[in-house]
């Protein structure tokens, strides 16, 4: 025979309370690391807890000599309440867009770091959006590629910037920027004091090479074909630092390299032919729930970054 659970429909602001505690509850593995967060004794939350169990007629955890744990029923109530607070969340935001002037946070993240002009450029697109909306807190924040993917899809964020050679069903793509890219060297490698017709391909074939660390387009595919790839470093920063080291080659944007070729640090390899393109794409969710905060992006990157219509 089943007992039903006494939490009544719907929900009570009580029982929202209680649900709260225990997802803080398990979110810090036990009472006494939740105590700080919640600002409650251990006693208190003990309290609360055997509250919930007893209003939902289960058994949601475990704990004594052998640590905190949960039970398959509270593993699954968890999850459920993990969901539905994402869902209140989300009703708070979308109501939010409803009035005349946006609030609230915009989330904007970039997956590698930007050359100084790109800098120039983003830093015109936040005066925009600023002027637009004094009242959004904006923040602008790095991350990879699979965690700002999964962000924009939750709602999370409402703006990537990363390359868009894996477009993932759900996300809009627009084009942001498009430069070259370079196969490079530092001064300490052998082939920085050959002239480019002495570096031949099988020398080049068997030759440590840094690979991006992602998928990238057809033709910078094809490039990496030819080479030993020996080593990985996604960020530009990174990647260079190991050119620098004088025991890699490595392809990079003449602007993000642009001091270093000037001091005699870099060098460029056979230019006309080792290269491809490196494009940034502008990334959002097709359906975002806060479509008038996505909007405002896109206008601000477009003035921002003199984007055609």
């Amino acid at each position: 025979m089943n007992v039903q659970s006494i939490i009544p429909k719907p929900i009570a602001e009580y029982d929202l309370r209680l649900l709260r505690i225990f997802v803080s509850v398990v979110e810090h593995g036990g009472f006494s690391a939740a105590e700080a967060a919640l600002g409650i004794t251990r006693s208190t939350i003990s309290v609360h807890m055997s509250n919930l169990e007893t209003r939902m007629k289960l058994k949601l955890c475990t704990r004594g000599r052998a640590g905190f744990s949960l039970t398959e029923e509270g593993q699954l109530v968890y999850r459920a309440v993990i969901d539905l607070f994402d869902s209140l969340n989300n009703f708070s935001l979308m109501v939010g867009t409803l009035g005349k002037e946006l609030s609230g946070e915009i989330v904007i993240l970039c997956a590698d770091q930007l050359d100084t002009h790109k800098q120039n450029k983003l830093a015109q697109t936040i005066a925009f959006i600023n002027k637009k909306a004094p009242n959004l807190h904006i923040t602008l924040d790095g991350d990879s590629i699979s965690n700002i993917e999964k962000l924009l899809l939750k709602d999370k964020a409402h703006m990537g910037i990363f390359p868009g050679y894996q477009k993932i069903e759900g996300l809009h793509y627009q084009p942001l920027t498009s430069e070259p890219i370079y196969l490079c060297c530092g001064k300490n490698h052998p082939f920085f004091n050959q002239v480019d017709s002495d570096i031949k391909p099988e020398t080049l074939a068997e030759t440590a090479t840094i690979h991006p660390g992602i998928d990238i387009e057809i033709k910078g595919r094809e490039q990496l074909k030819k080479l030993n790839l020996s080593a990985k470093a996604y960020q530009f920063d990174m990647r260079k630092t190991m050119i620098l080291s004088g025991q890699y080659l490595g392809y990079m944007p003449q602007s993000y390299i642009q001091q270093e070729l000037n001091i005699g640090e870099i060098r460029i390899i056979k230019p006309s032919t080792l290269t491809y393109q490196f494009d940034l794409s502008l990334v959002s969710k097709k359906a975002p729930i806060e479509p008038n905060k996505v909007d405002l992006l896109q206008q601000a990157f477009k003035v921002g970054f003199d984007l055609n219509a």
